[in-house]
């Protein structure tokens, strides 16, 4: 069993407690957010540390149409 660390640049994302470890290039998602793992590193015997990245989310702004408002 392992304790993974994803981490986003410095920010911790999760800790899993696994059976495997994710290999580099692998796809992952984490809290409903795609992302695909950079690197893996091992610090102790249980302890890895997972690069991830996430892709970004795309908030569609809402445009509004003056035309059809009453000018005054």
């Amino acid at each position: 069993m392992f304790i993974v660390y994803y981490l986003e640049g410095k920010n911790i994302l999760l800790n899993q407690l696994r059976k495997n470890v994710p290999a580099e290039g692998e796809e992952v998602k984490i809290k409903g957010r795609k992302g695909k793992v950079t690197s893996v590193k091992t610090t102790d015997d249980h302890k890895v540390h997972v690069q991830v990245i996430l892709e970004s989310v795309n908030k569609n702004k809402v445009v509004l149409d003056n035309s059809k408002k009453k000018k005054r």
